[in-house]
């Protein structure tokens, strides 16, 4: 079983109200071989929602106190983003879960890359809250760029 993302399954929960659909992903949910998770909207927040990132750090760092989520009206979302990672891990423990894959970019899901903290449009090496979280539980995490290696051995 995996968890993916709900956005990349179609579904319109990302910050803007739109999603970044990936037929494939949308056929494991359809066949039952994954199921969907927001973070973001597990966390509490609406969508759509002001887009967020972090400030001061990455995901891990958030999740050690050292860095903050905040949205772009200047708004501390961090205690929605924590409370969303500790909900996916719930999900992914309940289904026993083999991989998780995540929207990269994503201050919740990125895997590789997460946006600078500046609402500048930049990118640097890092990985969201619930990235961080998963991954820090021993669970394999995947962007939607790396997720043909779960099907190589097929």
């Amino acid at each position: 079983m995996l968890v993916v993302s709900a956005c990349l399954a179609g579904i319109n929960c990302r910050y803007d109200g739109g999603h970044q659909l990936i037929k494939k992903i949308n056929e494991l949910v359809e066949q039952r071989k994954a199921i969907v998770v927001c973070p973001e909207v597990l966390g509490g927040l609406d969508t759509p929602r002001e887009p967020a990132e972090i400030v001061g750090g990455s995901g891990e760092d958030v999740l050690d106190g050292k860095a903050k989520v905040i949205n772009r009206l200047g708004e501390d979302v961090t205690d929605s983003f924590i409370k969303g990672a500790y909900e996916t891990l719930k999900r992914v423990k309940e289904v026993g879960a083999t991989a998780v894959v995540l929207k990269e970019n994503s201050p919740s899901c990125g895997s590789n890359m997460i946006y600078n903290g500046n609402f500048s449009n930049e990118k640097v090496s890092g990985e969201g809250v619930t990235a961080a979280l998963l991954r820090k539980e021993g669970i394999n995490v995947l962007s939607e760029a790396e997720m043909h290696t779960l099907f190589e051995k097929e």
